[in-house]
């Protein structure tokens, strides 16, 4: 079952049940924002990602086979 909280791009299916929930302390590795997005590479290595960094980075991800956990509908949740 692919748990998605937001729509990705078109063709894209985003997996979520493996990767662990993001934190509030966890923070985007391009800009030091809250992270909404955690991506794990086919070699096992993670990267994290704000919102809009997420949004940037999804079809480079996609084409390197990531699995990514998307929480951007969190934004503003309280």
């Amino acid at each position: 079952m692919t748990d998605t909280l937001s729509v990705p791009p078109a063709g894209v299916e985003v997996l979520s049940e493996e990767l662990a929930p993001l934190a509030v302390a966890d923070r985007c590795d391009r800009c030091g924002a809250q992270a909404f997005v955690r991506a794990r590479l086919a070699g096992g290595s993670e990267l994290l990602f704000c919102g809009h960094h997420g949004r940037d980075s999804m079809a480079r991800l996609m084409e390197l086979g990531a699995s990514v956990r998307d929480d951007t509908a969190m934004i503003n949740a309280k």
